[in-house]
Formats: structure tokens, C-alpha cells, sequence
């Protein structure tokens, strides 16, 4: 149990596992797909850290910065998790073959049909 914590806890794991989880929210949005209102939900979390009202005051050494880091992972997960799930399904893909953002690929359903056409006598 206490090498599994330890393995967990390990620097490398968590900072793959942030930057990841930070590049997906990026990514997320970026995308025209996620709803506007839904993107408020990461911008409401940095304005609380960047608020002078805090739940626990940064004066407490360790505990006034962890509150605000809940609040932000919290405020992730929940806009990852409301996010439409076919978007995210396809920016983990992405992710994941190392595939840089690109706006023409984001969008798994087109927004128009490309059609010729001619009239023939």
C-alpha cells in the first residue's frame, strides 16, 4: 500500500498527469464544439484564485494555497466532465498520438456540404 501511494505521489506521474489534464483543458477550450457558458466554469476558478476572498486566507502557510488549487482542479474536472464527451474522447486521442491542436480537425461533425454543381442539357 505504501509503494503504490509513493508511485502515485511520484513527481514525474503527477506532473504528466497535470500536464496532460492542463492540455486537454486547453484544448477544450479552444474548441468551438464546448458550449460558451461551459467555458466560464475554468475562467470562474482562476478568478477565485486571483480574488482576495478566499475560503482558508494565503496567510496560512500550506493551507491557504491548497484550497486554492482544489478549487481549480475541481473547476477542470467539472468543465472536462460537462464538456460534450465526444469532444473530449477525440482531444485524448489527440493527445495521446502527440497530435498538435488544429481547428480543422477538431470538429468531428461538418459544418457544411462540399458539393459541384452542374447542369447537364
Amino acid at each position: 500500500m505504501a509503494t503504490r501511494l509513493k508511485q502515485w505521489l511520484s513527481i514525474p506521474t503527477v506532473t504528466r498527469s497535470v500536464y496532460r489534464t492542463a492540455r486537454l483543458a486547453l484544448r477544450l477550450f479552444r474548441d468551438p464544439q464546448v458550449p460558451a457558458l461551459l467555458k466560464a466554469v475554468p475562467i470562474a476558478g482562476v478568478m477565485y484564485v486571483l480574488s482576495p476572498l478566499d475560503l482558508m486566507p494565503d496567510i496560512f502557510p500550506i493551507v491557504g494555497q491548497m484550497d486554492d488549487l482544489a478549487i481549480i482542479m475541481m473547476a477542470v474536472e467539472a468543465f472536462k466532465r460537462f464538456a460534450p464527451s465526444h469532444v473530449v474522447a477525440h482531444h485524448e486521442v489527440e493527445i495521446a498520438q502527440g497530435r498538435p491542436y488544429s481547428p480543422a480537425r477538431s470538429s468531428t461533425k461538418a459544418d457544411y456540404i462540399d458539393v459541384d454543381f452542374r447542369r447537364d442539357s
